[in-house]
């Protein structure tokens, strides 16, 4: 066979080979961006897929394959090598409950997209029973909460004579991650509460010669005596009216926060309950009580700082929710002879 023809047969084969690799090279790389952009069905509403601290990225791969997030493990891990190799994949809790690309789970993984859950703490709790709510639902044990509640120093930029947080979480709906820490979220909620006690709101209170610290323990009062927003303004008119004339306030939530301060409170107040030697009586003692009792919302804290116009220096429970207001002494034994036989 003459060297040139054998020369062009080798040249030929060759050429065969590139092409057939090249071939091969596309296919595989047409199959490894289908994996990479496929996509699969993700977990069902209220799953979750956890990422461990350290765990390594083969052991993620398989977890996912498992899971049946990502089809291929070994596409996953190329993938993340090419696209991703220099960001690390954050630890924590993940949810993906619609249909997911792996392009979707590493762009989360590598950027720490955990999932929020939804914390919606009601208005009038106090701090410690915040804290019992987080650690119900299993996001922050709740000594790291009243450690990071006891730090003064989140809030004594405002309040001087605090000693805690007591009345400055804002009660609203929050979203934290389980990997949030204690003081983040007590940070969180604080700021909050300066953010909704607004400037106009400053300049009242300096106005009716209050700190906001007296706002906030009158708003913590009103929170607790009642939860309908067209009797806060009242509630505060009367306790408005009572610290003008120096008439003790008679507030029993007072009482009652004092009593669970010590682990005395037993679901109702007791006769001999009303003389417990505490600053928070303010049975015994005029004036404000030393703190706030609760963490009180927007309502309250706005109707502390714009009572009604009225005279009114008494109230009663009707038994439904509401309270019968009145302005004297004969008024007021009136409306509890028919309201509290």
């Amino acid at each position: 066979m003459p060297r040139k023809h054998k020369a062009s047969r080798i040249r030929k084969f060759f050429r065969w080979m590139l092409i057939l690799a090249a071939a091969a090279l596309l296919a595989v790389g047409i199959w490894f961006f289908r994996e990479y952009r496929r996509l699969r069905p993700g977990l069902p509403t209220g799953t979750f897929f956890q990422v461990d601290k350290g765990q390594p990225v083969s052991s993620i791969a398989v977890s996912l394959e498992k899971r049946g997030l990502v089809g291929n493990r070994i596409v996953f891990r190329l993938a993340y090598r090419l696209f991703y190799g220099r960001q690390s994949l954050k630890a924590g809790e993940y949810a993906f409950p619609g249909p997911v690309t792996m392009k979707d789970i590493l762009d989360a993984l590598t950027k720490g997209k955990t999932y929020l859950h939804p914390v919606t703490i009601p208005e009038g709790l106090t701090g410690e029973e915040i804290g019992r709510e987080f650690e119900t639902q299993g996001l922050l044990p709740f000594q790291e909460f009243k450690d990071a509640f006891s730090d003064r120093e989140l809030v004594v930029g405002w309040d001087p004579l605090a000693w805690n947080a007591e009345g400055y979480l804002f009660p609203e709906t929050y979203h934290f991650s389980r990997a949030t820490a204690g003081r983040e979220i007590v940070e969180r909620m604080t700021r909050q509460f300066q953010s909704v006690f607004s400037e106009a709101w400053r300049r009242r209170a300096r106005d009716l010669g209050w700190s906001i610290r007296q706002v906030t323990i009158l708003a913590s009062l009103i929170e607790k005596e009642t939860s309908r927003a067209e009797e806060k303004r009242l509630i505060s008119a009367v306790f408005h009216n009572r610290l003008r004339i120096g008439m003790k306030l008679d507030c029993d939530p007072t009482i009652i926060y004092a009593l669970k301060l010590v682990g005395d409170y037993e679901g109702r107040l007791r006769s001999h309950d009303l003389k417990l030697e505490s600053p928070y009586n303010t049975y015994l003692h005029s004036g404000f009580p030393p703190g706030p009792i609760c963490n009180p919302g927007r309502a309250s804290l706005e109707a502390a700082l714009y009572p009604a116009d009225e005279e009114y220096l008494f109230f009663v429970s009707r038994n439904d929710g509401s309270h019968q207001f009145s302005r004297t002494m004969r008024e007021h034994i009136l409306a509890v002879r028919k309201y509290q036989k």
